[in-house]
């Protein structure tokens, strides 16, 4: 991937309605150039979409739990992530190596409402459950090291 394509993932990583206006500024491009380089880059996949951040606790999912999920049965089919696919509380399905086949990451009301989820994902997928809560995240939907060198990408 070229440098200024790089860049463009950053800027957009850190704020995904930056106009092309904004994006030409910070590139040096020229409008046309970024617009042509931002829908290259969509049409390659690597921009695959564009989200808002959502703040949980004001929408009233304060909660967020990570369930690591095995069947109980490790002959049994792995469909665990097709079983789980309508419960709406689970924000994420990661498969993992590990004891371990999936991470699930959920979000919900109350502690009454993940014991009820918990239930709901185990009796779904035919599934044992270990379960952490978090108790509060520091940073999250970071901005991709596309530089590939460990460290954040520097504001220019």
């Amino acid at each position: 991937m070229e440098e200024i394509d790089r860049r463009i993932v950053t800027l957009l990583a850190e704020d995904g309605r930056m106009s092309f206006t904004d994006l030409a500024r910070e590139t040096g491009l020229s409008v046309s150039a970024v617009h042509q380089r931002v829908r290259r880059l969509e049409k390659r996949g690597v921009l695959r979409g564009y989200s808002a951040i959502i703040d949980y606790d004001a929408i009233g999912l304060p909660l967020t739990a990570f369930v690591s999920i095995k069947p109980i049965d490790p002959a049994a089919p792995d469909d665990a992530p097709d079983r789980l696919a309508h419960l709406t509380a689970i924000e994420a399905c990661h498969s993992v190596a590990g004891d371990e086949s999936y991470i699930l990451k959920v979000r919900v009301a109350s502690p009454v409402a993940l014991e009820e989820l918990l239930q709901q994902i185990r009796a779904a997928a035919n599934v044992s459950t270990r379960t952490t809560v978090v108790l509060s995240t520091p940073y999250e939907h970071r901005a991709p090291d596309v530089k590939g060198t460990g460290e954040p990408a520097a504001a220019e």
